[in-house]
């Protein structure tokens, strides 16, 4: 194993000798290389011995310190890098599940005094759908583009993105008024599923975009939470109408 440590306060050859002698006289240390310019030491080592010895072992005038090379800079830092960017998008995804759970709740709260996971399940993609298509009409300008980034059918037929939001609308109406159910159900498989393939896509292709599930009110990165948020409804639908 080998190190470089820059060494400060040498200011003549004998200086460097003397470092270069006192270093290879700690243990652990099979041989070290001390340059003058550079104020460099190259140090190889058979056992690990810390920057700690090494600094005890010379005059308290000399500042020691090891040198960091860009890969080891890079390994160090982009750990750090992706697990900010990672704590950043869970706080950016904090109002998506703060819904999900209230939605969760109040679809609860509507069977409490006659359980049904079947009317719970509709009362919920009712709500869920209510909910998410209020946010993507705030800005029915916007939302057109950033849905178009991942939704295959959307890619291919703009009209269907402006139209979303009133389709939304219309199935959480459905839902929650109880009206054409088989219709509704086999509709939400449909949309559904064909926006999860887009946002499997592009989770897999690890593309940094917008997601457009609450519009673009909020700025919300695409996640594996949409997915799971997709699949959700998915097997909800899926259940209800093959199951149920």
């Amino acid at each position: 194993m080998t190190k470089t440590y820059s060494i400060d306060g040498m200011t003549c050859n004998g200086c460097r000798s003397g470092v270069e002698r006192k270093l290879k006289e700690i243990p652990g240390v099979k041989e070290a290389e001390v340059c003058l310019e550079s104020h460099a030491a190259k140090i190889k080592f058979d056992q690990p011995v810390s920057i700690h010895t090494i600094r005890k072992a010379l005059p308290v005038k000399y500042t020691v310190e090891q040198k960091i090379t860009p890969k080891e800079r890079r390994q160090k830092v982009m750990p750090e890098m992706e697990m900010e960017a990672e704590t950043s998008d869970l706080a950016k995804l904090k109002p998506l599940f703060l819904i999900l759970f209230y939605l969760t709740v109040a679809a609860v709260m509507m069977n409490r005094n006659d359980w049904s996971i079947g009317e719970f399940m509709l009362d919920f993609m009712g709500l869920f759908y209510i909910v998410f298509s209020f946010f993507k009409l705030l800005d029915l300008k916007g939302f057109p583009a950033t849905f178009q980034m991942y939704d295959p059918l959307a890619k291919v037929f703009p009209p269907y993105a402006w139209a979303y939001p009133f389709i939304e609308t219309a199935l959480g109406l459905c839902f929650l008024l109880r009206f054409q159910i088989p219709i509704a159900l086999i509709a939400t498989i449909v949309i559904l599923g064909i926006t999860t393939i887009g946002v499997t896509k592009t989770l897999l292709s690890k593309q940094q975009i917008k997601c457009a599930c609450l519009g673009t009110a909020l700025n919300l990165p695409m996640t594996k939470a949409t997915f799971i948020e997709n699949a959700i409804m998915l097997v909800m639908a899926i259940w209800m109408l093959v199951v149920k």
